[in-house]
């Protein structure tokens, strides 16, 4: 599985506007309402609420990948956001996010969810790769680098 499976060039968001962890879940899961199967990013935003209650999904270096399995979802799909002047995310390392790639999983999709955990972390873990996100320029700038470094990954 490739993250661009699951993450289109518009649920990309070059600036998100949030200044905290539960506003930025917001804002993140309102962009899914696009998708034919959520309805209600409600309980979307419930979910990953009650998933951080767990532990911070922020695990350091500056990204976050909050996730969560939700009853309505039909498929997995992705939001892939960048924070300029960074959240407080509660990360392991205590540094602000500004990198967050958010997932949502039907129910019963163990498998899959964890390959794309996995796949987004893999992504994530080049220094560089988050430096050029950093530096992009827009939306397609940062959807065209995420696509390129997905297809360059085994």
């Amino acid at each position: 599985m490739k993250l661009t499976d699951i993450l289109t060039e518009d649920l990309v968001i070059p600036d998100l506007q949030a200044a905290g962890k539960s506003q930025v879940l917001e804002e993140m899961a309102s962009a899914l309402r696009g998708i034919s199967f959520v309805h209600d990013s409600g309980s979307i935003l419930k979910a990953l609420l009650e998933r951080e209650k767990l532990g911070s999904t922020g695990i350091g270096f500056n990204v976050a990948i909050p996730h969560a399995k939700v009853k309505e979802a039909k498929d997995i799909a992705a939001v892939f956001g960048r924070s300029v002047k960074g959240i407080d995310f509660d990360s392991l390392d205590q540094k602000p996010v500004h990198l967050i790639c958010l997932l949502i999983a039907p129910e019963d999709s163990v498998g899959t969810h964890i390959k794309a955990l996995a796949r987004i972390s893999r992504l994530l873990k080049d220094e560089n790769f988050r430096k050029d996100l950093m530096k992009a320029s827009s939306r397609a700038e940062m959807y065209e680098m995420i696509k390129s470094k997905d297809e360059g990954l085994n």
